[in-house]
């Protein structure tokens, strides 16, 4: 446990404690009176009501339109399921600038309902909702849908034997087992949609900021550390509460499958009404999830002269970059895989340290033991709710003075993003871990076998696959690290999505064409890492 804890103490506590000091203190003294200052200001209340309400609403439009869509996943079974399955999580995994560039070559000026009906939604809050469904479909979809697969559909029969109706049985029966994963699901969602970033900077404009764009706002436009600092602080109080909630109905949804029958279910559609929620599930998927990014890669085509491939062969010459660009668009694709490649190895051997120390202390600690290792457990969340605009800012400031000084180094990128890349790699490795046999490694190590030895023949080869998924879920996640890596990737060395933001925030029809090609390499590098853990994923491997 001393390697994760030392990684997450440098490079995330220290970075984060680092900017809210500086921010709060004045002559070394805290200026404690500031929270009042900020909160008092309209506009940053505005942001504050702004992020709670459209995270609110986003999440409920999300459970409205998912659920029905975790219910044909867990209940039925039709040709294409399983390729159905990864095209949906395929949005999950997607960078955030992404679905933003897609939705706006959807919803924006010049975009798709724009030039049939004349309809724009990117100067509305809708496209923000809309992008944030479509992001977060899976969510539900896999966590709910989960667990609804596990449920014995005969203790609802037994109930309408006994005379109550279809809805009253579902009510009484279904929706109690269902509730703890419905809420931890709503959870995540909403924890994703309070701190978006890259989906409001699009989208949003000036209209609309939510308390991660504010934080950027304050401190890359205006250096107003203080204002920052507040605003990091609530963002982070809030998160530690919707972790702790999770936390809780996580506990609950693991009480709840362990008595429930694990059989499967699945059926062909019976009768008109199942075959019509079947067909509206597809509906739904072809155009929330698979319209907007056709859209993108269709507007990646669309030259000024027809369709061609234009705006993809103007992304390798560094005359046709702006000014921001030192060196040629499409450099920006080898460097996000060369910083992916690195982060998802950081990641790798940290959450899988994490996760096998987890799963140790979990065996043998109880009582306030076992609380400190579900604290540690929850701290290796903290990242992904956590402004990563702080976190990168923070590496500015505070990894600046030897041994530590990596400012110019390359290496600064993927540590950045290797923090967001360990939470997936811990929550996929734990259950598999957890599940294997305690005694076979006893056995080993009677024989003689050394801790390594016992790794390498026992838990390596059970937790293999488990492994694949997660290199793949942190070299995805990695790859579309936007909030840290706009502050750290170098003019001559961006990344993908720093790339894609530099080219919308330009006008000119080169620009945009430029970013929508860059948008559609982005998603295709990113579908393949999803479709092929897809491939390796076994039903003990644990969810995202």
């Amino acid at each position: 446990m001393a390697v994760p804890l030392a990684f997450f103490a440098l490079f995330f506590g220290y970075p984060v404690g680092a900017i809210v000091g500086r921010g709060l203190k004045d002559g070394g003294q805290w200026q404690l009176g500031r929270f009042g200052a900020v909160l008092g200001d309209p506009d940053v209340a505005h942001v504050l009501w702004f992020t709670v309400w459209q995270a609110a609403a986003s999440t409920a439009l999300t459970l409205l339109i998912a659920l029905p869509g975790a219910y044909v996943f867990a209940r039925f079974d039709f040709p294409g399921k399983q390729l159905l399955r990864a095209v949906v999580a395929v949005p999950f995994v997607l960078p955030t600038v992404v679905v933003g560039s897609a939705f706006l070559a959807l919803t924006g000026r010049g975009g798709l309902l724009d030039d049939l009906w004349g309809v724009r939604l990117d100067t509305s809050v809708w496209a923000i909702l809309l992008a944030h469904v479509f992001f977060n479909y899976a969510v539900v979809v896999r966590t709910v849908g989960g667990l609804w697969a596990q449920l014995d559909p005969r203790q609802e029969e037994a109930a309408r034997v006994l005379g109550a109706g279809r809805f009253a049985a579902w009510r009484r029966v279904t929706l109690p087992a269902l509730g703890p994963a419905v809420a931890a699901a709503a959870l995540m969602v909403f924890l994703f949609t309070f701190t978006s970033f890259g989906v409001v900077q699009i989208l949003g404009g000036p209209a609309f900021s939510t308390l991660e764009v504010e934080i950027y706002r304050q401190t890359a436009d205006f250096l107003d550390l203080p204002t920052a600092a507040v605003l990091t602080m609530i963002q982070f109080a809030a998160v530690l509460a919707v972790l702790a909630l999770h936390a809780w109905t996580v506990r609950r949804r693991e009480a709840t499958l362990r008595l429930a029958d694990a059989a499967r279910t699945a059926h062909r559609p019976r009768g008109p009404g199942q075959w019509a929620l079947l067909c509206g599930t597809l509906l739904v998927v072809a155009l929330l999830l698979i319209v907007p990014l056709a859209v993108l890669v269709e507007r990646s085509f669309a030259g000024p002269d027809g369709h061609g491939t234009v705006f993809y062969t103007s992304l390798g010459s560094a005359a046709a970059a702006d000014s921001t660009f030192a060196v040629a668009p499409l450099d920006a694709v080898w460097n996000s895989l060369a910083y992916g490649a690195a982060a998802t190895v950081i990641a790798l051997v940290v959450g899988g340290l994490a996760a096998a120390a987890l799963t140790v202390r979990t065996r043998r600690d109880g009582g306030a033991a076992g609380r400190l290792v579900r604290g540690f457990d929850a701290l290796l969340m903290l990242p992904l709710g956590v402004s990563a605009v702080t976190v990168g800012f923070g590496f500015l400031i505070t990894l600046d003075e030897p041994p530590l000084d990596l400012r110019s180094s390359w290496w600064l990128v993927p540590l950045a993003q290797a923090l967001v890349g360990v939470p997936f790699v811990v929550r996929t490795m734990l259950p598999v871990l957890r599940a294997v046999d305690g005694r076979l490694r006893e056995a080993a190590a009677v024989l003689g076998a050394s801790p390594w030895r016992v790794w390498r023949e026992v838990d390596l080869p059970i937790v293999r696959r488990a492994v694949l998924i997660a290199a793949g879920f942190a070299f995805a996640v990695s790859l579309g690290e936007f909030g840290a890596t706009v502050f750290l990737a170098r003019p001559d060395r961006p990344t993908l999505p720093v790339a894609v933001a530099r080219l919308l925030g330009r006008a000119g029809e080169l620009n945009y064409g430029q970013a929508m090609a860059l948008s559609t390499l982005l998603m295709v590098v990113c579908a393949g890492a999803l479709l092929a853990l897809e491939r390796a994923r076994t039903s003990h491997s644990g969810e995202f």
